[in-house]
């Protein structure tokens, strides 16, 4: 038996609505969950079979028509944890099932192209989940606290995202939109580790030393994102972050979530299944 589960569901916790602000959000809280690391451990393993089962469901019932797709998109602080997730979370089901997309500063042909044409690109396929690290929201989030564009063009992007993702959900595509947050001292001591571990080397970027100069201006960025887009249909969930175990777990049972409320089945065999065993019998 599991030493410790959820007290109360994510979903309501900590999805974003009227009145909501970051400021009250404790990065080191774990709302809902009583239990430890260990305990926090144990459920996420206990859960990866309900998860891949899920996918796996999601994906058969696409071969027969079904229309459904899950988008889990990931923002947050540079070493907020969006690796883990995919690592940890995504990583439990079947590769085939997943796309996953990693966005970068626009370069070539996107600079082309409005800032969601290079979205829409990346979306999974029916019965895929998707999986996006770092997404759309970056130009209204980096453009609001850079100046990389005029700010009446970063307002009009709330509308134009909430437009995007409206469309997506009624073509069948559930949404799960996490935040990732962390303190600016977690952040630091992140940072720190792999500056100190040398097979950290890789994962260090001297500009995301840069980027932590503006770390107020951020959260006020996400503040007004968070609250222009979190929507109905496609809301927000602002998870805190400065525990990976709780983190990949509130993010584990948001998928979950959403998978259990498209519920996808197996699709029924199109061939006389009798008669196959007998053909196969003697074969």
């Amino acid at each position: 038996m599991l030493a410790a589960a959820f007290t109360q569901s994510p979903h309501t916790l900590l999805r974003v609505g009227d009145g909501f602000d970051l400021t009250a959000i404790d990065p080191d809280s774990t709302p809902g969950f009583e239990g430890n690391k260990v305990d926090g451990s144990r459920l996420l393993a206990a859960f990866d079979g309900q998860l891949s089962e899920l996918q796996e469901r999601l994906f058969a019932a696409s071969r027969s028509g079904a229309r459904d797709a899950v988008l889990l998109i990931l923002q947050g602080m540079d070493t907020s944890g969006k690796g883990g997730i995919v690592r940890h979370v995504i990583g439990a089901v079947d590769p085939q099932g997943i796309r996953h997309h990693a966005f970068k500063q626009p370069a070539g042909e996107e600079l082309m192209h409005d800032f969601l044409w290079r979205v829409a690109r990346q979306l999974p396929g029916y019965g895929l989940i998707g999986c996006f690290d770092r997404s759309h929201y970056e130009d209204v989030l980096v453009h609001r606290v850079r100046g990389l564009s005029p700010l009446a063009e970063v307002e009009a992007r709330y509308g134009m995202i909430n437009g995007f993702e409206s469309r997506l959900v009624g073509g069948g595509m559930r949404i799960v939109k996490v935040m990732l947050h962390i303190s600016r001292e977690e952040g630091r001591a992140r940072l720190q580790e792999r500056l100190d571990r040398p097979d950290k080397y890789w994962k260090y970027n001297p500009g995301d030393v840069d980027e932590r100069r503006f770390w107020d201006e951020y959260m006020h960025a996400y503040q007004i994102a968070l609250e222009r887009t979190s929507t109905a249909y496609a809301p927000w969930f602002v998870v805190p972050a400065n525990r990976k175990w709780y983190a990949r777990l509130a993010v584990q049972r948001l998928l979950l979530d959403a998978l259990q409320e498209i519920n996808p089945q197996w699709p029924a065999a199109h061939f006389d299944v009798d008669l196959e065993k007998q053909r196969l019998a003697g074969s």
